[in-house]
Order: C-alpha cells, then sequence, then structure tokens
C-alpha cells in the first residue's frame, strides 16, 4: 500500500495522495515591515494583519483592534490585499501557525511580517489549513527555521515545504467539512464555558452582602432576614494535628488555580521526604487551607475546600481549619471564591519580608469576619452555585475530549 494513505478515510476514496510543494501554489510577503508608522494608521479603513494577530493559529473574526491603512494606501497597496481562502502565516516568532481568512475578513492587507499562500482551484482552503496544522508539517517548518533568539521563516523556506493532498477535490472537501465542524463544536463548548464562568464570577459578587450591609443584592424567594456577620474564629477551629506516626505519606498542595490537589498532581513529583513528613499537618475531607503565598489569582493568598474526599498532608506554612456544623462547607466555600474577605486581610496583614508571600498571624486571621445567613439559606446558595460549577466543568471537559479527538484525528486523517 502506498505510503501516501491515510490511516481513517472517507469511504469511497482509495487513491494515493499527491505530495505537493507549498511554493507551487504561490507565496507572497506583505509590504509593511517598518515602512508604516503609527501616524499612518487611521480609525475606519482598511485592516492590517500582522503577526501578532493569529499567534493562536486563527485570525480575529473582525478587525477590532487591528491597525487600518486609508483608501489611497489600499489602493496603491490593492495587491496586498487578502482574498477569501487565503492562508497566512506569521514570518517571525509562531511560524508554525497558519490561518485561514474568512469571509469576514476579506478586504484586509498583511504585513511584511506575515506570509500569504494562495491555493490555487486545485486546493480547497480549509483542507489546506487543517493540513497545514498537523505535528509533521509543522515540525518540518520549525526545524528548517533560522534565527538564534526568534524563529523566522521566508517565502523559500514556506515554499519548500511538503504537503500531501487527495487529487480527488471531493475528498478534500470533506476532511476540510468535517475539522471545521469539529473546531465550531469546540469553539461552541469553549463560549459556553466562558459565558457561565463570567456569569458566576458576577453571581458570587451579587450572592453575597457588600461590605455594610447585611442583605445580599439577590436572593432566593423565601428568605428575608438580614444574615448575621460572624467571625471565622467563631464558626472553625485551627488544626495543629501532626503527622508524627508517619500514618499519611500523600502530600497535598493548594493551589489558586486548581485548589486543594495532591502534591504529585500538581508537581509531577512528591517533594517532600520522611524526614520532614512527619511535621506536616493533617488535613481531612472538608477542611479549609489557607496558602500564604500571592499571586495575581489571589492577592491575598487563596483559602480553598480539601474536596479529594481522602486525608493527605500539608506543609506547616499553610494554615488548616475546620468549622463546625453551623456552617455549609459548600456555601463557605464559594465565599471564599469571592473577593469579599480580602479588604480584612489587606487591612490587618502585610505581605512581610518576601514580596510572594502574605503574612497575618493566626489571631487575627480567625478574627475574620465572614457574613452568613440561616443554615437553610446557605445550602440553597451552595446547590446552586454547584450546579453552576458543574455546567461549566461539563463544557470544559467536552472542550478538552473535543480538542484531544481533534488532535488525534488531525495525525491519522493526513499523511
Amino acid at each position: 500500500m502506498s505510503s501516501n494513505v491515510p490511516a481513517i478515510r472517507f469511504a469511497g476514496f482509495t487513491e494515493p495522495w499527491e505530495q505537493r510543494k507549498l511554493g507551487e501554489f504561490g507565496i507572497k510577503t506583505g509590504p509593511f515591515g517598518s515602512t508604516l508608522h503609527a501616524e499612518d494608521y487611521v480609525a475606519h479603513g482598511t485592516p492590517i494583519v500582522t503577526t501578532e494577530h493569529f499567534k493562536n493559529g486563527d485570525l480575529p473574526s473582525t478587525g477590532d483592534g487591528i491597525p487600518q491603512v486609508s483608501d489611497e494606501d489600499l489602493a496603491r497597496l490593492g495587491q496586498y490585499q487578502l482574498l477569501r481562502h487565503d492562508i497566512v502565516f506569521s514570518r517571525v516568532g509562531s511560524v508554525d501557525l497558519n490561518a485561514e481568512v474568512k469571509d469576514a475578513q476579506v478586504g484586509w492587507l498583511f504585513s511584511g511580517r506575515v506570509l500569504r499562500v494562495r491555493p490555487d482551484g486545485s486546493i480547497d482552503s480549509t483542507f489546506m489549513h487543517y493540513g497545514l496544522s498537523t505535528d509533521q508539517v509543522r515540525n518540518s517548518i520549525i526545524e528548517r527555521a533560522v534565527g538564534l533568539t526568534m524563529a523566522s521563516i521566508n517565502t523559500g523556506i514556506l515554499g519548500d515545504t511538503a504537503f500531501v493532498a487527495p487529487i480527488d477535490k471531493a475528498e478534500q472537501v470533506m476532511v476540510g467539512s468535517f475539522f471545521s465542524h469539529l473546531d465550531n463544536l469546540i469553539t461552541l463548548h469553549q463560549r459556553k464555558h466562558d459565558q457561565l464562568a463570567t456569569l458566576k464570577k458576577s453571581l458570587l459578587e451579587k450572592m453575597f452582602p457588600k461590605p455594610g450591609s447585611d442583605v445580599p443584592e439577590l436572593r432566593f424567594a423565601g428568605f428575608t432576614e438580614p444574615w448575621e456577620q460572624r467571625k471565622l474564629g467563631d464558626i472553625a477551629t485551627k488544626v495543629t494535628k501532626k503527622n508524627s506516626d508517619l500514618a499519611i505519606q500523600e502530600t497535598f498542595t493548594n493551589s489558586a488555580e486548581r485548589g486543594v490537589v495532591s502534591q504529585l498532581d500538581y508537581f509531577d513529583h512528591d517533594i517532600t521526604n520522611d524526614d520532614n513528613i512527619g511535621n506536616y499537618i493533617v488535613v481531612e475531607p472538608d477542611d479549609f487551607v489557607y496558602n500564604p503565598r500571592i499571586s495575581v489569582a489571589a492577592p491575598v493568598g487563596p483559602i480553598n475546600r480539601n474536596c479529594l474526599l481522602r486525608a493527605g498532608v500539608m506543609s506547616p506554612l499553610y494554615t488548616v481549619f475546620r468549622v463546625n456544623a453551623t456552617v455549609d462547607h459548600s456555601y463557605l466555600e464559594h465565599y471564599f471564591n469571592t473577593s469579599l474577605w480580602h479588604a480584612f486581610m489587606n487591612l490587618e496583614g502585610n505581605s512581610g519580608a518576601r514580596s510572594d508571600r502574605f503574612s497575618i498571624s493566626d489571631s487575627t486571621f480567625f478574627e475574620m469576619p465572614i457574613s452568613c445567613p440561616r443554615k437553610d439559606e446557605q445550602s440553597a446558595i451552595a446547590v446552586f452555585l454547584e450546579r453552576l460549577d458543574n455546567l461549566i466543568t461539563l463544557h470544559q471537559r467536552k472542550h478538552d475530549q473535543l480538542a484531544t479527538l481533534k488532535k488525534s484525528l488531525l495525525e491519522k486523517m493526513f499523511v
């Protein structure tokens, strides 16, 4: 069997694929480079596509945020106008990424930092876009790129790139349409995920009372009583039990992005040893952990709940606490996902001697005010937000599954 046959193929197609060079389709570089300056750009005109506009392998759907040139420049430089179905590459940086010009992008110009491939009538543009996105082609381009500090390609390097395609254009169209549909599904789940995450962020700010108020902006029907402000020390106690008998060997860490996770999952290796693990604090399921390490995502350090359904140990640098039965664990977890407690931390603590760690004493930390409604209202809030979290997770999981499927199929449906 010819090697120019993909591992997975649509029924009815049996002929071997044909290898060509990209240079056969015609590659052109834009005129700009340093010839246009900031004062040459206009508020309304023709967008100029540069390297930065498709670093993720996809052009924006509109010209928003892209520098533009006047109609006079367009008339003078019309030969550098992108047309529907053109393929563009970055000349510098992400040289292995390509993007297909869609309907809404017709009329854009391209800069000197962009290479344009214009497929002829024998090649379906969408098929070419996905074919050039396979690891085989991308690695070929990267291996032949030049430049000591940043990868760079030219028309010769790109033109010499091998590209294998079916002779029958109907097969090209079917493959291109299949991956286009798959991309639409991936985008749909990403958009749903982002919309729900934005909705949750907004609701978190409205479903808990703001400073100085004893009722939230949004509330479930049937609840009218004012919320009570309590101290963290009234509803929780610090956990001090050490792993002195070495009964627990799994070490946890508290990440601002991922919450309480196994250290093996976070670092890919265990950074503790038998000499220090006996000094570590035992963390039971539903215990809360405060990590004093600050970051953009957690400006005063994150507080997260151990949702791993098993015990582990954590460094004594963390503050571990356990809440009593008057508080719904999930409710309090969502409360700590807001920024409402940050003002107290900033007022009572500081970044200390190390700029990456927040410093606050235990006695002060447990003075933190917590807004608490009745237990049944806490539970109602927790259930609602958990369902929202489940939807967000569902769309993220579907997105990741489809992205993984796409990566696998790109290698099996192309040569």
